[in-house]
């Protein structure tokens, strides 16, 4: 099986490469000159020069792949319309490279996200595949509009959607500074009140994606693929307490209003920077949600999808790749 990934040199891409090479399938990527190869160094993978805007480079990634995984894509830009062209338009090129150039593909896999979706509004009310799409920011309305693209291709290649939440894992560059502070001894929650989460390790998101791409029953539909527990930042920071071997640590809630004030200034600065800031009034409002949750039940049921990687190993993992890469 030859099989194509989109955004391969990423953090969830990447896992992806990895897994499908374990699996035994030929793989193929698309990087563009300014990549990072540093996760595909030696490793038998053909690597192809195109971006998502690139018609005849996306043409010839296409060419006699079984499967393709799309995991590329922005997820920091500096307005809607950066996010639109990269998440939306390059999805769109995609789409029309494999219904011209792949006439025998088996699966075509994108990987959304739960951001398209949004938070949810109890904690006895995930969001499933059901739940009406209402991002709160330009990525997830970027996602958002994504998802509503391919839809419309649903009667013309076979299509399997995938929301990962939060993600964590080895390599992943999102969530370091939280280990950072708290590897200081320092615990930050956002606010006062409990929030609860969905999160995935990247081995389970991985497998995860796979069995949904090599699923009979998945063909025309969309799934959350996340822990079975939410969890909320309290057990989450205790967990990374101990696996820092931490034995004095102080949980440090930070205010609302004292978020959002720092947004909005990085907001502001970042407005007269070149490169968009990581953290924007947006994020802000990402990290204040209550309830970002949703409902695995539909991937247990359609493809036995289950969460092997508790949090206790998976946070260990995580935080055993940094140090042994000197990220912290």
């Amino acid at each position: 099986m030859k099989v194509l990934v989109t955004g391969a040199t990423g953090f969830i891409g990447s896992h992806i490469v990895d897994k499908l090479l374990s699996k035994g399938y030929s793989v193929r990527c698309i990087y563009r000159n300014t990549s990072n190869l540093r996760w595909l160094k030696e490793k038998p993978v053909e690597l192809i020069e195109a971006g998502l805007s690139s018609k005849d480079g996306l043409a010839e990634a296409v060419k006699g792949v079984d499967y393709i995984y799309h995991a590329g894509g922005l997820v920091v830009a500096k307005n809607d319309e950066e996010y639109l062209k990269a998440n939306r338009d390059g999805t769109v090129n995609l789409l029309n490279a494999a219904l011209e150039n792949a006439p025998d593909l088996k699966r075509f896999l994108y990987v959304s996200s739960q951001t398209a979706v949004g938070p949810s509004k109890s904690l006895d009310k995930p969001v499933d595949e059901a739940t009406p799409m209402k991002p709160i920011t330009g990525y997830g309305r970027s996602k958002k509009a994504a998802e509503e693209a391919v839809q419309t291709y649903f009667d013309k290649l076979p299509i399997t959607v995938v929301r990962p939440p939060a993600v964590y894992g080895p390599r992943d560059t999102a969530t370091l500074d939280i280990f950072k502070i708290a590897s200081k001894g320092l615990l930050p929650l956002m606010g006062f009140n409990k929030k609860y989460v969905s999160i995935v390790h990247s081995e389970d998101l991985t497998r995860g994606i796979i069995e949904a791409a090599e699923s009979d029953k998945t063909i025309g539909k969309k799934y959350f693929i996340a822990s079975d527990k939410f969890y909320s930042w309290d057990e989450i920071m205790d967990v990374i307490k101990t696996a820092l071997a931490k034995k004095r640590a102080i949980k440090l809630r930070i205010p609302h209003f004292t978020i959002m004030t720092v947004a909005g200034v990085s907001e502001f600065f970042n407005k007269f920077s070149k490169k968009p800031s990581v953290f924007n009034y947006e994020k802000g409002l990402d990290f204040i949600q209550d309830y970002w949750i949703c409902s695995i039940d539909n991937a247990k049921k359609d493809f036995g999808y289950e969460q092997k990687v508790s949090l206790e190993y998976g946070m260990q993992d995580a935080i055993d790749w940094y140090k042994k890469n000197n990220w912290m």
